[in-house]
C-alpha cells in the first residue's frame, strides 16, 4: 500500500542512456525541478534490474542502445510491471519510428533536442498517469477484483508469449445420456500465465496481436496429443475461433490433425459471428468432406442467433449453460430446452446439455431428451496425464 502515499514524495525517474554525457544532461534538466529524484544508468540490463528492485514512477530511455533498445526495454519491464510509463528519446527521429514507439507502448516519443519545459511537463504527465493506474488497481483489489491486463502492446506480447509457453489442455468428458458411456472429451485451453489466466483473456490477446491463427494451430496440435490414450469410440471436441476457418493450414492434407478428422468434432461458438468471414461455407464443406464433424457451441446464448446454425449446419449443438443452470426449478427453461431439443432432433442434430452441476439438473436434461451430457457434476476437466490417461477418467455415470 506504500504506492498510495504520494504526498510529499519526489517523482522517481530512471534515465537509461548508453551515452553517459547525454544521460547526465537529461538528468540535469530534470534535477532543476525540485519534484524529481533522478537515477541514471548506462547499461539497460542494469537499469532493468533497478526498475524491478526499486520503485520508480517513470522510465526515460534512449531508443537506440547496443545491448537492448528502448522497445525491448519496455517489453522486459512489462514482465513485472504493467503500469510504469516509459518515455522514449531519440537523436534520429522519424515519423515511422515515432508511430511504432507509441503503438507498442511508449508513453511519449521525444527527440533529444527537446526543450526542458516540455521534458518536465511530459514526465509529470507520465507520473500522474502511473499513479492513477496504481490507484485503479488498488481500488479493484479492495472490491475483490483484479485487473492484470497489460497496459500496452509490448506488455501484451510478453504476456501472450508466456501464456503460450505455459499452455496446457484440460479434457472434460461428454457422456451419452442413454447409458452414461463416454462419447468424447472437450479440449479446454488452460495456462498458468498470471496476466492472461483464462481462455477468453488469451483469445482477446491473440485477437489484439493479430495472432489468432498461431494460437489456433498451437491449440489444435496440443489437443490431439493424448489421442492414443482415448478409447477408439471416443472423439475430441476441439474449440475453433471463427477466424480459424480462414486458416489455410486447417484441413491441410499433410497434417496429423486432418488425418484424425474422423475422431474430431470442431466446436465453434455462437458468441462470435462467422458471417463476416469470407468463403466460410466452402471451408466448412471441405472440413466435412475430410471427416470432421461440426458442433455449434453456446446455442441459446443470444449472440449470433440462428444465422450461425444455418451457416454451420452442425451435427451436434451444445446448449448454453445459462439454460441448464437451475433448469430443474424453472419451468420456462424446461419448455425452452424441450422445444430446442425437438427442433434439433427434427434436423438430425444431437444435443449436448452443458454445465450440469447437480443431480436434479442431470435428471431433468435426460427427461427433456438431451442426447449428451457435460458438466462438473459428471466429471471435472483433467490433464491428459492424470490417473493414467483419459480412458481411465471416471465419470459420475461410469
Amino acid at each position: 500500500m506504500d504506492d498510495l502515499v504520494v504526498q510529499n514524495r519526489l517523482t522517481r525517474v530512471l534515465v537509461v542512456d548508453d551515452e553517459r554525457a547525454v544521460g547526465r544532461i537529461t538528468a540535469r534538466m530534470l534535477n532543476l525541478d525540485a519534484e524529481f529524484d533522478v537515477v541514471t544508468e548506462q547499461d539497460p540490463t542494469v537499469a532493468l534490474e533497478k526498475a524491478q528492485s526499486e520503485s520508480f514512477d517513470v522510465v526515460l530511455s534512449d531508443i537506440l542502445m547496443p545491448e537492448m533498445d528502448g522497445l525491448e526495454l519496455i517489453r522486459a519491464i512489462r514482465a513485472f510491471n504493467l503500469d510504469i510509463p516509459v518515455i522514449l528519446l531519440t537523436g534520429t527521429p522519424s515519423l515511422e519510428s515515432a508511430q511504432r514507439a507509441v503503438e507498442l507502448g511508449a508513453f511519449r516519443y521525444l527527440t533529444k533536442s527537446v526543450e526542458r519545459r516540455k521534458l518536465i511537463e511530459t514526465v509529470k504527465q507520465a507520473a500522474l498517469g502511473h499513479r492513477i493506474a496504481v490507484f485503479k488497481r488498488h481500488a479493484m483489489e479492495l472490491s475483490g477484483q483484479q485487473d492484470l491486463r497489460p497496459g500496452d502492446i509490448l506488455g501484451l506480447q510478453h504476456a501472450f508469449e508466456t501464456a503460450i509457453e505455459n499452455m496446457w489442455i484440460a479434457y472434460q468428458p461428454i457422456v451419452n445420456a442413454e447409458d452414461g458411456t463416454v462419447f468424447g472429451y472437450e479440449c479446454l485451453l488452460r495456462s498458468e500465465q498470471e496476466k492472461l489466466n483464462s481462455p477468453e483473456a488469451i483469445l482477446d490477446a491473440a485477437r489484439n496481436l493479430d495472432r489468432l491463427h498461431e494460437l489456433g494451430r498451437i491449440v489444435r496440435e496440443k489437443a490431439i496429443e493424448p489421442i492414443a490414450d482415448v478409447g477408439d469410440h471416443a472423439v475430441l471436441f476441439v474449440n475453433l475461433h471463427p477466424f480459424d476457418l480462414t486458416d489455410q493450414l486447417l484441413g491441410a492434407g499433410d497434417s496429423l490433425f486432418t488425418n484424425l478428422a474422423g475422431r474430431i468434432v470442431l466446436e465453434i461458438t455462437e458468441r462470435e459471428s462467422i458471417d463476416r468471414e469470407p468463403a466460410v461455407a466452402d471451408k466448412l464443406n471441405k472440413l466435412r468432406s475430410l471427416g470432421f464433424r461440426i458442433a455449434l457451441d453456446d446455442l441459446g446464448a443470444g449472440y449470433a442467433g440462428l444465422s450461425s446454425f444455418a451457416t454451420l449446419q452442425p451435427t451436434i449443438v451444445k446448449l448454453d449453460m445459462s439454460l441448464i443452470f437451475g433448469i430443474s426449478l424453472c419451468s420456462v427453461r424446461q419448455r425452452l430446452v424441450r422445444s430446442m431439443v425437438e427442433a434439433c432432433h427434427d434436423l438430425g442434430v444431437r444435443v449436448v446439455a452443458e454445465g450440469i452441476e447437480t443431480r436434479e439438473e442431470l435428471e431433468c436434461c435426460i427427461a427433456l431428451g438431451c442426447d449428451l451430457l457435460q458438466g462438473f457434476f459428471i466429471a471435472r476437466p483433467v490433464a491428459a496425464s492424470a490417473g493414467g490417461g483419459l480412458a481411465s477418467v471416471e465419470t459420475r455415470l461410469s
